[in-house]
């Protein structure tokens, strides 16, 4: 490892969503009808926040939703398969999903979004801590009779 830069490996044994999050061999386009398509992702930090992008070629705007709730952000699009016939198509039609949990509460009011050329970029501010105040705690003597006075 090289200064800052990670170095990237691969396990030898697969992730869980390599082996449920793709095609099985021998079975092209399988997958359960219920079952979302995952969204690829790209998490960087940096400059005040953090910036996720997601690869949705093909899509509307009015297909993408972006979900916010406490330190979870969650992308869902649809990409509808149009009535013409076609021959051959590996285009992924259905619902598509994925959910990414920052390390932080996400201020949902300044979380700021946008879409060119397939890729939505989300960016979103890390809340400034509070410096803490320091103050004094006074301590009282606990009575053993509750909340009466010891004469």
């Amino acid at each position: 490892m090289t200064g800052d830069k990670l170095e990237r490996r691969r396990s030898r044994f697969p992730d869980f969503n390599d082996w449920f999050g793709r095609e099985f061999p021998g079975l092209p386009g399988w997958r359960p009808a219920t079952a979302a398509h995952s969204i690829p992702v790209e998490v960087s930090s940096g400059a005040g926040g953090y910036v996720l992008r997601a690869e949705l070629p093909g899509m509307d705007l009015e297909d993408i939703s972006i979900t916010v709730d406490d330190n979870l952000i969650t992308v869902g699009a649809e990409h509808s398969e149009s009535e013409e016939d076609k021959e051959h198509s590996e285009f992924r039609y259905g619902y598509f999903r994925r959910t990414v949990r920052l390390p932080a509460t996400i201020p949902a009011d300044d979380v700021d979004a946008s879409y060119a050329d397939g890729i939505l970029t989300i960016r979103v501010p890390v809340p400034e801590e509070k410096a803490g105040a320091r103050r004094t705690i006074p301590v009282r003597r606990a009575d053993s009779a509750a909340g009466g006075e010891r004469s």
